[in-house]
This record gives C-alpha cells, sequence and structure tokens, in this order.
C-alpha cells in the first residue's frame, strides 16, 4: 500500500466483505445511568449527556453441545429470559439461524442443512411454536410481564452445511456461527427481527452470558468466543463468555497454530494451508494492531484474540476471520492482512460499542474501517488525504437500512462512503490526533452500550464543538 492508502483501504474492506458474501446467494433512548454527565473535552467544559439504545430483552444461556463422529450436532439450549420493556408480551421470538441453511430455504446447496427441533419448553412445560425461515416464535401460556422472566429451553440436532455463509462446513473444517436460538430486541412496541439477508448482518442481539458444555468424539482444536479453550483441544470442557453479542465456535482438523502473547492478551494465530511465514507475519501485524487500538481507542475486552485464517471473512467476539482461500485459491497478502485489521477493530466497533447492523450498519463497518485507516496512517508513516471523488456517483445516505441499498452498492455505501466522509469531517477539524482523542472518548462513554445513528452525531457535533449539521447533510440521512 503506497500512494493510493485511503484508496486501497477502502476497496480492501468491501473485497473482505464480498468475499465472505460471494456465490450465496422511533426507539425511546434512555440516559446513561453509570455514567449520567461528563465533561467531553479537556479544551471545553461542556457537560454532555450520553443515551443509549434499550435492549427491551435480556438473556444468559446455558447451553450443552455434543458432535457425534458423522459431524452431527445436539444441543439442549437453556435460556434465561427477561422482558427490560415496558410491555406485556404474549410471544417470545429468536433468531434459529441453522434452520435458513435447509433444503427447503436454501435449494441451491448441494449439501444443505439438517435441522430438527425435538422439543421447547418454557418453564418446565412444553409450548407451541413456529419456526418459519430463521424466525422463531414460542407462544407464551402466561403474559410475560415487565422485569419478569421465564426459562426457555429448546432440544435440537443440526448438521452443518457446505458452502453456507458463516454456519458452514468443508471436508475437515466447521464453523458455527449463530448456531443457537438467540432472543431478538426489543424496541416500538415489537419485536426488532428482520428477514435475513445473505450480505450483511441481519441479526442484532444484545450482550448477553454464556456457559457452553461441549463434548466432542473427533480430534478438534476447537476455537470460540471463549477465554477459557486452550490448544490442544479436548475432546469435552465448559467454556465461558461473559458481555458478548454472541457465542462463535470453530472446530479445525490439524490446524498450524503460531501463538504470543503480550501483556496479558493470548494471540493465536490458525491457519489450514501451508503458509506458515505468512502466518507469522499475521501475527506480528496482529500485534502491531492490538497495541495501536488498545492505546488509542481502549481495552480489548478478552483474554485471548484468535485468528483464523479460511475461506470465510467475519468478527465475532475474540475471534476475527480472514480469507486466506477463496474458492480454492490463496487470496494475496496484502488483501488478507487488511482483512485481518479490519475484523480486528470490530472488537471495538460491534465487540464493545453495539449498534443494530441492519438499520445502522455503518456504524460498525464504517468506524472499523476508520479505526484501520488511522493505524494504517501510523503503521505506514504516510500522510492520507481525502477523496471524495470515489463517492461522488453514490448519492444516497451512508445509515440506510440494508434493504435500502441494491446488493451491488451497499458496501460502497458501508465500508467506503462511510468512513471517507467521516475522515474528511476530522480533516478539516484538527486531524488525525483529534480523530484517536475521538475514538477514546467514544469509547469511554459508550462501551457496552448500544448506540445509533443520532446519537453518534449528537456525541460527534458535541466533541468537535459543532453548532449545525452541515458536516452531515451529504452523507448522513438525520432524524429531526
Amino acid at each position: 500500500m503506497k500512494k493510493q492508502t485511503a484508496l486501497i483501504l477502502s476497496v480492501f474492506a468491501c473485497l473482505s466483505f464480498l468475499i465472505s458474501s460471494c456465490g450465496k446467494i422511533e426507539t425511546k433512548e434512555i440516559e446513561n445511568e453509570k455514567n449520567p454527565s461528563f465533561s467531553m473535552n479537556s479544551h471545553d467544559n461542556v457537560e454532555f449527556i450520553p443515551k443509549s439504545k434499550p435492549a427491551g430483552s435480556e438473556a444468559k444461556y446455558k447451553i450443552s453441545l455434543e458432535m457425534d463422529e458423522k459431524g452431527k450436532f445436539r444441543v439442549n439450549s437453556t435460556s434465561k429470559i427477561k422482558n427490560i420493556s415496558t410491555d406485556h408480551w404474549k410471544e417470545l421470538v429468536f433468531y434459529f439461524i441453522p434452520n435458513i441453511f435447509t433444503k427447503s430455504n436454501s435449494p441451491q446447496l448441494d449439501t444443505p442443512s439438517y435441522v430438527s427441533i425435538k422439543s421447547i419448553k418454557v418453564d418446565g412445560e412444553k409450548v407451541k411454536f413456529n419456526l418459519e425461515k430463521d424466525t422463531l416464535k414460542i407462544k407464551l401460556g402466561q403474559e410475560l410481564k415487565p422485569n419478569h422472566e421465564v426459562i426457555v429451553n429448546v432440544q435440537y440436532d443440526f448438521t452443518l452445511p457446505k458452502k453456507g455463509l458463516r454456519f458452514t462446513a468443508n471436508e475437515k473444517n466447521y464453523f458455527l456461527a449463530q448456531w443457537y436460538p438467540m432472543i431478538a430486541t426489543y424496541r416500538d412496541h415489537k419485536w426488532n427481527k428482520e428477514d435475513y439477508r445473505m450480505r450483511g448482518e441481519t441479526y442484532h442481539t444484545a450482550f448477553s452470558d454464556f456457559e457452553i458444555q461441549y463434548k466432542l468424539s473427533n480430534n478438534l482444536t476447537i476455537i470460540s468466543s471463549s477465554d477459557d479453550d486452550t490448544y490442544p483441544s479436548g475432546k469435552s470442557g465448559i467454556l465461558v463468555g461473559k458481555d458478548i453479542k454472541d457465542f462463535y465456535i470453530a472446530l479445525l482438523k490439524d490446524p498450524n497454530v503460531v501463538e504470543k502473547k503480550i501483556d496479558n492478551i493470548t494471540i493465536r494465530v490458525f491457519g489450514v494451508d501451508d503458509r506458515k511465514d505468512l502466518h507469522k507475519d499475521i501475527m506480528k501485524l496482529a500485534i502491531d494492531a492490538l497495541t495501536y487500538f488498545q492505546d488509542t481507542i481502549g481495552p480489548y475486552p478478552h483474554k485471548q484474540l484468535d485468528i483464523i485464517l479460511d475461506e470465510l471473512g467475519m468478527e465475532y467476539p475474540g475471534v476475527v476471520m480472514a480469507n486466506s482461500i477463496y474458492r480454492g485459491t490463496p487470496v494475496d497478502e496484502d488483501s488478507l492482512k487488511s482483512m485481518v485489521i479490519h475484523e480486528i477493530a470490530h472488537q471495538w466497533f460491534y465487540g464493545v460499542i453495539s449498534n443494530d447492523p441492519f438499520h445502522d450498519a455503518w456504524l460498525d463497518e464504517g468506524l472499523a474501517n476508520f479505526a484501520s485507516r488511522l493505524f494504517y496512517v501510523q503503521y505506514q508513516g504516510e500522510e492520507v488525504t481525502v477523496n471524495e471523488e470515489l463517492y461522488k456517483d453514490f448519492t444516497l445516505p451512508v445509515n440506510l437500512s440494508l434493504d435500502e441499498y441494491s446488493l451491488k452498492e451497499q458496501s460502497t455505501y458501508i465500508y467506503g462512503k462511510s468512513q471517507e466522509m467521516l475522515w474528511k469531517v476530522f480533516q478539516e477539524n484538527k486531524g488525525e490526533q483529534q480523530a484517536e482523542n475521538f475514538l477514546g472518548e467514544y469509547y469511554e462513554n459508550y462501551k457496552f452500550k448500544e448506540i445509533d445513528t443520532n446519537e453518534f452525531i449528537r456525541f460527534l457535533k458535541n466533541y468537535l464543538n459543532l453548532n449545525n449539521d452541515s458536516y452531515f447533510e451529504s452523507w448522513i440521512k438525520l432524524e429531526k
């Protein structure tokens, strides 16, 4: 990456998104009780009250996962669901994404998934349910009042599809993304559940606690969102995750492993190809990126950072996936490294500061790109200029919902235009150092909370002492 750093970063981020998706087919804001007010900058005395979006639902998961020698999984998922909205609930709505890849929902797959729900109980009593695509609706015998909770037990079996999206398997590796029933958020007096799409993230969950008890019949390396997994892996164990948005598991057969510890964080790179020198280079880059993001934004929220280099590109709590292979061909090193940096940045933007990825996708994708760009400014030692010409023909706002963009243009707005325009704001307001300081303040005041576009702009305007919306009118759709 030489003189065209800005263009290349944008293209690489879009490439990461496209590769991972290729071949697949009025909320009331509440005041932040933990931090009711603060002075935004050392150079002013502006009192700012940050606000976050309520999740509406709260969950704690306790799940057992067993895998047999043929790759069939048996799950017993018990979740404690609490109503933290102001409404009475007659039903619960879960994401159940394994069902998307069954023969009836994905007929294009040569090897679809198999899913069979054995039973669903609420507080020990069997209940009626409806499963359509990835939407699981469970009827409640009695209304669930605000601040009350129920225990939901779902027992089911599944196999992974081949050539699925994130929830998938190949000849020897298994990737379990969104593999359990995930309670949706609840707002505007309804369940916040959108239809599944093959591009972008259409699932949105709140921060939750997890306890996963697993048992494997094969000799596989287990990599997960927990800090408790070890290498080499045992065939059984318990994995715990606290305050994370979802729980990811990968099972790899004989990966190449590079492991190093910096401070109190263990970084592990798992490679499935034989480019061992590249795996070591990825480790060096990851150490530099993790150090920079911690110094600039705030503490990394886990004790482990796992980087899996395979055919997928995606972020999960504590886990980074990057495309080292695409359709059987090795991805070039610069593209792979750019993907890794982008996905590591997601550990802060998505992993710590939450947003709805269907309605406000730019807040994690654009901010991950923005932070990655700042890293490369320091890492490459080059000055980066704004290039608005790249997006002159893309006239829509960057914060529309996913279904308001064409599939062809979606990533250009969410990944590219958003970070370019945000970069322009800071270039006109004290530049890179101000941008880095901003990310630190942003983290401190919204960590482990959810934010939307209006709140982000409100925060940014206050931070930069901007009195009007002129900086944003050409690329942000603001609610009045």
